[in-house]
């Protein structure tokens, strides 16, 4: 019975196996990898734009003001001169549009 099974699968149409795993290679790259390569273009060139005065917040969900952006990290002004330093990779792209949007 598994030999009949194995027979009838394997004298199917070749072409057409291979015509749907190539559709499926191409949605799999419209609907997953293209949007998500999109979104780190975008978080990247977010994280070089920055600069101080800029209204952020990090990944780690802090909010505060630039106060001093160096090559690698930035200064973040918590609250009342309280100061943090983080790196610009902990900057979070939509949180800060949220975060601007609602003042």
């Amino acid at each position: 019975m598994i030999q009949t099974l194995l027979l009838q699968a394997s004298s199917g149409g070749g072409y057409g196996q291979f015509i749907m795993l190539g559709g499926m290679i191409v949605v799999f790259y419209l609907f997953f990898i293209r949007p998500q390569q999109k979104k780190q273009k975008d978080t990247k060139k977010f994280i070089e734009a920055v600069k101080k005065g800029d209204q952020v917040v990090t990944v780690g969900g802090i909010h505060g003001k630039l106060t001093a952006v160096d090559e690698a990290t930035v200064t973040i002004d918590v609250d009342r001169g309280s100061k943090l330093v983080v790196e610009k990779s902990s900057i979070s792209l939509e949180s800060s549009k949220k975060y601007a949007e609602a003042k």
